[in-house]
């Protein structure tokens, strides 16, 4: 399980990512699954979904540095939390990559995708004509990417339905860099909410975002 990207955020916040290079059997090995668990993963057909599930776990377990249990359920709106241990979580994963984000005192929120050039085909849906309007987005596959990403994130940050994409989030103009940060203004229940997002394009052609507030 080779750790691609480690990166200590501050002191109460970590994020890794992984290229998932192992077979379903190799990461059930690195695993103490319970009974319920084993059902789920009974139900996953074959394939990406179950490795996406199995290595977003193991790498949960190898960032906590812990031989124990470790219980990660997900709530009522699909957000994961750990109920035995206080830290904030977010995972994701794509293709042949797996991430998770660890915070101790603030809530986190991460997302990685395989770049592809479909995305322009639904880019109004998640971005607004005022967003699309900005050349660094526009017909910008990388800056397509950088906005789905950091909405993402929001979004698993945010931890509750109903937030979307188009109508909820705005991203500020930003410098489209192969790594770099961007704000974005979020509207919440109870009310508006200035983010920072972190954005990285990898050299094989992921972006990747997180949030951390």
């Amino acid at each position: 399980m080779p750790v691609v990207f480690n990166k200590n955020i501050d002191e109460n916040t970590i994020l890794a990512v992984w290229k998932i290079e192992e077979t379903e059997e190799q990461l059930l090995s690195g695993l103490q699954l319970k009974q319920h668990e084993l059902d789920f993963i009974s139900s996953l057909s074959n394939g990406k979904r179950l490795l996406h599930w199995l290595s977003t776990r193991v790498l949960l377990r190898t960032m906590l540095n812990t031989s124990e249990y470790i219980d990660c359920q997900m709530d009522e709106h699909g957000k994961p939390f750990l109920p035995n241990l206080d830290y904030h979580i977010s995972l994701s994963h794509s293709y042949d990559y797996a991430a998770v984000i660890i915070g101790k005192n603030r809530k986190v929120g991460v997302d990685i995708e395989l770049i592809k050039h479909k995305i322009k085909s639904i880019r109004n849906k998640f971005l607004s004509d005022i967003e699309l309007a900005q050349k660094q987005i526009g017909d910008n596959i990388n800056g397509l990417y950088v906005c789905w990403c950091a909405k993402e994130a929001i979004y698993k940050w945010n931890g509750r339905k109903g937030l979307e994409f188009k109508r909820d989030i705005y991203i500020k103009p930003f410098k489209l860099k192969n790594e770099g940060s961007l704000n974005a203004l979020v509207t919440l229940p109870e009310g508006m909410k200035e983010l920072t997002v972190n954005y990285l394009k990898t050299a094989d052609g992921y972006m990747l975002g997180y949030v951390v507030a």
